[in-house]
């Protein structure tokens, strides 16, 4: 059983004692969007304080747009992240080729310190995490889980932001791999169906994984360039391999009318 994430208020036992606690993990990364918090009961005990103070507590962090209250379902930390561009700008630059390729720019640079931080810094229980979700990821490699494949992807280079200690660089990457989980700029499945690509880009995520469990910031940051590096070449390889495809079906089409 994992130990609570909540401390025993030690000092005035207020609503703002509450509230600076839950502040801190949700800004620290240890409480994501999503997360439900516990019930009343086991909060209420967790900090040592009454229940009315608790309902203040929960109240504040409602009303500062930190927590959501569904109806019969709990308390839940709000999408503090929120979208980073808005509708009619996503549909717009999701279109544009260059788009695509400023954000793996921007990914290659920004994933690199990252990596770099998280190799200088990460702690033994950042360890453990990043060793979890690389089991994870080979078993889904072994069983062709593609679909579990692309979503641990995500959670590797979500755990690496969170390894670099860094406030601000932690909220950015979630900001920056909401828009990889969502296949604004490129379809993974395509990458992942061409070949040898699944094989590689488990090869570049385990020598990610290393690098940073080593501590060995030069080697993180070398490896995250050659995974961007590969990215970039299997998108640029699918879309010219999708545009053979068309122009094929385009020219299989007019030979097929000319004979009819």
């Amino acid at each position: 059983m994992s130990s609570p994430i909540f401390a025993r208020i030690q000092s005035s036992r207020t609503a703002d004692d509450i509230v600076g606690q839950i502040e801190t993990l949700i800004l620290e990364g240890v409480l994501r969007v999503g997360d439900r918090l516990p019930g009343e009961r086991d909060l209420s005990v967790q900090f040592d304080v009454s229940r009315p103070i608790l309902r203040n507590a929960l109240k504040l962090l409602e009303t500062k747009g930190l927590l959501v209250t569904r109806h019969g379902g709990g308390t839940f930390v709000a999408d503090v992240i929120g979208e980073v561009f808005s509708k009619p700008m996503m549909d717009l630059i999701s279109s544009h080729r260059k788009a695509a390729a400023d954000y793996l720019e921007y990914r290659r640079d920004i994933e690199s310190v990252a990596a770099e931080y998280a190799a200088r810094r990460a702690t033994e229980d950042d360890r453990l995490m990043l060793h979890r979700i690389m089991t994870a990821m080979e078993e889904a490699y072994k069983a062709n889980d593609f679909k579990r494949e692309a979503e641990l992807d995500v959670e590797l280079h979500n755990a690496i932001g969170e390894c670099a200690h860094n406030i601000i660089l932690l909220h950015t990457l979630r900001s920056c791999y909401r828009l990889l989980a969502d296949d604004v700029f490129y379809n993974r499945t395509v990458i992942y169906g061409f070949p040898g690509a699944r094989e590689k880009l488990l090869d570049q995520h385990k020598a990610i994984f290393a690098a940073i469990i080593n501590s060995n910031p030069t080697a993180a940051r070398a490896a995250v360039g050659q995974h961007i590096d590969f990215i970039e070449q299997a998108q640029s390889e699918a879309a010219r391999s999708s545009a053979w495809q068309n122009v094929s079906r385009l020219r299989r089409n007019q030979r097929e009318s000319e004979r009819g």
